[in-house]
């Protein structure tokens, strides 16, 4: 594996993310809860950013970003627009940090311990990429459940 790989899954995600994010006709749309769906695709968004600006960005990147998660799921009415800006800047922290990144550092053990035991970076890298795509579909199916 290398980091180009998982840069291009991260970038083409992102970019998938924001477009997700854009398709809500009803900007409100994207901060409904409907029974039986546990989070709003707004703040799946939210979560995502958090998740991947604080383990890519501040664990590797040393970006300097401190994750509340919390308001990932609490936070309400971001304009779209402003969600989408985020997401640029996410893609733009994730390549930067990754393009320094050499094939040694991803047989290496991540610097935080992640699920209670070490783990590879790069096997971590393909968790976040897992991870990313999970909640995408999430994103998707809430989009279309409103519309």
């Amino acid at each position: 594996m290398t980091t180009a790989i998982v840069s291009e899954l991260f970038e083409r995600d992102l970019n998938k993310l924001k477009t997700e994010i854009g398709l809500y006709k009803d900007e409100n749309s994207l901060w409904i809860i409907k029974e039986g769906i546990g989070n709003s695709g707004g703040n799946l968004c939210l979560h995502l950013l958090g998740n991947l600006n604080h383990f890519i960005g501040a664990v590797l990147g040393n970006t300097g970003y401190v994750r509340e998660r919390e308001k990932e799921f609490n936070l309400k009415d971001i304009p779209q627009k402003d969600l989408c800006a985020h997401i640029e800047q996410t893609i733009s922290i994730v390549n930067t940090t990754l393009s320094k990144l050499t094939a040694e550092d991803l047989e290496k053990n991540f610097p935080i311990e992640v699920f209670g035991k070490p783990l590879t970076t790069g096997f971590l890298l393909v968790h976040l990429t897992t991870h990313l795509s999970y909640h995408l579909g999430q994103i998707n199916y809430h989009r279309r459940l409103l519309a």
